[in-house]
């Protein structure tokens, strides 16, 4: 969840305010409930519930009767069962019941839901339809997806808009015999309150240069990967360094130590020697040089312990922003 909401922020501090407040009172609850949820009789057996929690992994079951929704049953009221040896009771002796249920209407805002949840403490709300029918459940995770799903379409949707409002020419101007932009950022150790400034930078300069908004934003998440590598691997930080040309775009990120014994091991999924304090704040997961290596065209990396490392990202300029091959000279 923690990194749900850390991409979610990464996401969204690129996007107008006004965009992120629409998103918060406007998304409907309709939009990331989980429709047609499982339900339960009141006259089946706590047995049955038991075997539903186990198989689907719920904490909780909605109970209806002849389609109208009566209860609700939870773990706990498993749990309840279990003490009392009573598997073989009926729903309806541990649920809860209607008029002690909280609901949420389908199409209400998603942020009176999450109020919702967060003043009852609840795992879950029902959704109701206008004559007061189950229609779905809405748990924490589901809004989370539901906002993270919506914040995606934003945030390519102000991409293409700000591609519109910047035209592609700066790049077909960029004609000489040998011609190249140069942008240098300074990245410090341990500096988490800055990570993603200089991707984001980077990233909004190649937007407003006419970039396509799928290699701005390729560029954009190797070169974060590189800075976050900096701030939590390094002892005095670094430079990114990225040289734009008309055919391609090279961004490099160097240190002068402590450099890494064995690249290849680095270059392995999951692998990540980070502190204990970067790992608390969410990071270290062993993805930084996978991500890197996914988004660009070429990625080479040259490192001596005690000496430093240096990380070149290599990323082809194209019609469409998409990953091409390398041509060698």
């Amino acid at each position: 969840m923690t990194q749900q909401f850390s991409l979610f922020a990464r996401m969204g501090k690129d996007l107008p305010a006004s965009v992120l407040q629409e998103l918060m009172f406007e998304l409907r609850v309709s939009r990331v409930m989980t429709s047609t949820p499982i339900t339960i009789s009141s006259q089946q057996l706590m047995e049955d519930v038991k075997t539903l929690m186990r198989d689907h992994r719920f904490s909780g079951i909605p109970v209806v009767d002849d389609g109208e929704l009566v209860g609700i049953v939870s773990v706990q009221d498993l749990i309840h069962a279990f003490e009392e040896q009573a598997l073989d009771a009926p729903v309806q002796r541990f649920m809860t019941p209607r008029d002690r249920l909280i609901t949420v209407m389908v199409e209400e805002p998603v942020f009176e839901a999450l109020k919702r949840l967060e003043q009852t403490g609840v795992g879950r709300l029902l959704v109701l339809d206008a004559e007061r029918h189950l229609v779905g459940m809405l748990t924490k995770g589901d809004i989370v997806a539901g906002l993270l799903h919506a914040l995606e379409a934003a945030y390519h949707r102000e991409e293409e808009l700000e591609r519109q409002r910047h035209p592609r020419r700066f790049f077909e101007a960029l004609v000489s015999d040998e011609t190249s932009l140069v942008m240098r950022y300074r990245v410090r150790a341990n500096d988490f309150a800055s990570g993603g400034r200089a991707s984001a930078q980077l990233k909004q300069a190649l937007l407003q240069m006419g970039a396509a908004p799928q290699l701005a934003r390729r560029v954009a998440i190797a070169t974060y990967e590189a800075e976050i590598n900096l701030i939590i691997h390094t002892l005095d930080g670094g430079y990114i360094v990225a040289e734009i040309r008309p055919e391609r775009i090279i961004v490099v990120a160097h240190d002068m130590g402590p450099g890494i014994a064995n690249v290849e091991l680095a270059r392995k999924v999951g692998y990540s020697t980070a502190s204990p304090l970067a790992r608390e704040m969410g990071f270290g997961a062993g993805m930084g040089l996978t991500n890197i290596e996914r988004c660009t065209d070429e990625l080479n990396i040259w490192s001596a312990v005690g000496v430093g490392t240096r990380v070149e990202m290599i990323f082809n300029v194209t019609e469409d922003g998409a990953r091409a091959p390398v041509e060698h000279s």
